[in-house]
């Protein structure tokens, strides 16, 4: 059981169409999934230089299906849960 704002799982990948591709810069992204304060979650990412706290509180959501189940594998009634 997660609490409200917890993170449950986290990571890096690389910046591109194979990995998280948020921008064109190159580099790697550090990516956290994190509870949310009703029954949802969502996964966020900036550089992969930051803390997963800082991610957490100031990274870009990440949006697209594929990069969301690139980070968190899970089934369509977990996914169908993901705030967007």
């Amino acid at each position: 059981m997660f609490f409200e704002g917890q993170i449950f799982a986290t990571g890096v990948l690389p910046n591109s169409p194979e990995g998280l591709f948020m921008t064109r810069d190159g580099g790697e992204l550090r990516w956290v999934a994190k509870k949310g304060w009703g029954n949802d979650w969502a996964v966020y990412c900036h550089w992969s230089y930051h803390t997963e706290q800082y991610v957490a509180e100031h990274g870009d959501k990440v949006l697209t299906p594929e990069y969301i189940q690139r980070c968190v594998p899970c089934s369509d009634e977990v996914f169908s849960l993901y705030r967007s």
